[in-house]
C-alpha cells in the first residue's frame, strides 16, 4: 500500500485499525521478542536518556509497545506516559510496570493541551503511517509540545521514502534527510542524529532528536 489515491475522511481510521489490529494478533511474541531494553541498543537507549531524561515536564512514550522505554524513562527520574492503541501492550506495561502511567490512545490525537509536554519519544511508531500521514502527525506533536520541547524519533532508514514488507502490516522507511526535512516542515530544529546500517538481522536505522522553534 502506498499513498496514492487514498482519498475520504475514514482512510487514516482505517489504516490505524489494521495496525491496531496487526499488533494485537501478535502481541505475545511481539512482547517476548521485544518488551525489554535487554533487547534495545545500548546507544538507543543512551540517546534517549540523553535528550528526553534531562527535560523539565511531563514526556509522552508515544506507541509505547510493552512499555519498556516508558519504564526505563521513569528509572532516570521522568515524568513518562506511555501511550499505545493496542490494548495487549497496554495490559501487559499496566503489569509489569505497575508504578508507571499508561493509557490507550491515538498518537494522531492527543489527550493533552496546547503547549503542555516536555517531550516526546516516537521509537519506531511512526513507520506505519503512510507518507501523506506523517506531517499531521508531527503537527500533533508539535501542537502539545512546549517551547523547547524535544522530540525524539527512531525509524527505518532508506535511499527513498517508500513501503517495506513487515510481518506485522506495511511499513515505511525515510531517508534521514528527508525525515529532518517533515521535521522542518512542522516547526522542529535538529539537533542530534544517529545512524546505524543493517546487520543482517536488523534494518537499517536512524534517529532524530529534534526541538521545537520558539515562537
Amino acid at each position: 500500500m502506498t499513498g496514492a489515491g487514498r482519498t475520504g475522511p475514514y482512510s487514516h481510521l482505517m489504516d490505524s485499525e489494521r495496525v491496531r489490529d496487526g499488533y494485537s494478533a501478535v502481541a505475545g511474541l511481539y512482547i517476548e521478542l521485544f518488551g525489554s531494553t535487554a533487547q534495545v541498543h545500548a546507544d538507543d537507549l543512551a540517546l534517549i536518556g540523553r535528550h528526553l531524561s534531562i527535560r523539565p515536564g511531563r514526556v509522552l512514550d508515544l506507541g509505547c509497545g510493552p512499555g519498556h522505554l516508558t519504564g526505563h524513562l521513569r528509572s532516570l527520574g521522568v515524568d513518562a506516559t506511555g501511550i499505545d492503541m493496542v490494548p495487549e501492550f497496554i495490559a501487559h506495561a499496566r503489569a509489569a510496570h505497575p508504578d508507571g502511567d499508561y493509557r490507550l490512545g491515538s498518537m494522531t490525537a492527543l489527550d493533552a493541551g496546547d503547549h503542555t509536554i516536555g517531550g516526546i519519544l516516537a521509537w519506531y511508531s511512526l513507520i506505519h503511517l503512510p507518507p501523506p500521514d506523517l506531517d499531521g502527525a508531527l503537527a500533533e506533536f508539535r501542537r502539545v509540545l512546549a517551547p523547547g520541547g524535544t522530540l525524539v524519533a527512531g525509524f527505518v532508514d532508506g535511499d527513498v521514502a517508500g513501503p517495506f514488507d513487515h510481518k506485522v502490516t506495511t511499513a515505511y522507511r525515510w531517508p534521514a534527510d528527508e525525515f529532518s526535512e517533515r521535521l522542518r516542515g512542522a516547526g522542529f530544529i535538529e539537533v542530534e542524529r544517529g545512524r546505524r546500517p543493517a546487520d543482517g538481522a536488523n534494518r537499517p536505522h536512524a534517529a532524530i532528536v529534534a526541538v521545537t522553534r520558539e515562537r
